[in-house]
């Protein structure tokens, strides 16, 4: 951007990538996101906007408010209608805890706006290993798996020994102290000994939801 109300949308990136433009709302001012939005809706555009928090969301004008499907939890919100889900969900998005789900409805909203519907499993995480285990036989069946973990993120490491299908760690910025905001998260996952898993940046649900998009387009071809 060049000055308050000035932005180029990126209409070409879902020709190019497959993925549209979304909009990352820190930032912006809430005059920016309402004309970010208004130019969308104005091109008959559907978009998702990211990291828009309640404080924002409440400061734009009523109208525009009504034209958004908004998620607190998520901090997502939706201009238009959600994509067409496309079969049955082929992603199932994990939670170690309900601490999780906020990383972890980011990546589940992103799904939906590209018409994948997504498999929820929250609160299986490795202090109660035998929870995710009562879970194993139904998350085999699953093409990807986002995995969202805090603290010392071992889920995505249990998951990836356990199941065939992609397997996406999500790190979360939760725990104490020495978690150190997902620092220790992201670098246990990255750290991984299970084959394959990846891993995206601490609190990406947006970015996970693109990475299992991706690859299922790639299984597609």
């Amino acid at each position: 951007m060049t000055g308050d109300a000035e932005f180029l949308l990126d209409l070409r990136r879902a020709a190019r990538i497959g993925l549209p433009e979304a909009v990352f709302c820190p930032g912006k001012s809430v005059a920016q996101i309402e004309a970010i939005i208004a130019a969308a809706d104005a091109q008959g555009e559907r978009l998702l906007l990211t990291r828009l928090d309640t404080v924002n969301m409440a400061a734009l004008p009523a109208g525009t408010r009504a034209k958004l499907d908004y998620d607190e939890t998520s901090r997502t919100a939706i201009l238009g209608s959600m994509g067409h889900a496309a079969g049955p969900a082929r992603v199932a998005v994990v939670t170690a805890g309900t601490s999780d789900l906020p990383a972890a409805m980011e990546a589940v909203r992103t799904l939906r706006f590209h018409g994948q519907e997504a498999l929820r499993v929250a609160d299986v995480g490795v202090a109660g290993l035998w929870r995710v285990l009562a879970r194993v036989e139904e998350l085999r069946t699953y093409k990807v798996l986002i995995v969202a973990a805090g603290m010392d993120a071992a889920l995505p490491s249990v998951l990836g020994g356990l199941v065939p299908g992609a397997v996406i760690a999500l790190p979360t910025s939760v725990g104490y102290g020495v978690a150190a905001g997902g620092t220790v998260a992201l670098h246990a996952a990255l750290a991984s000994c299970a084959p394959g898993v990846v891993t995206v940046n601490i609190d990406n649900g947006y970015g996970a939801a693109c990475a299992a998009l991706r690859m299922l387009g790639a299984s597609a071809g």
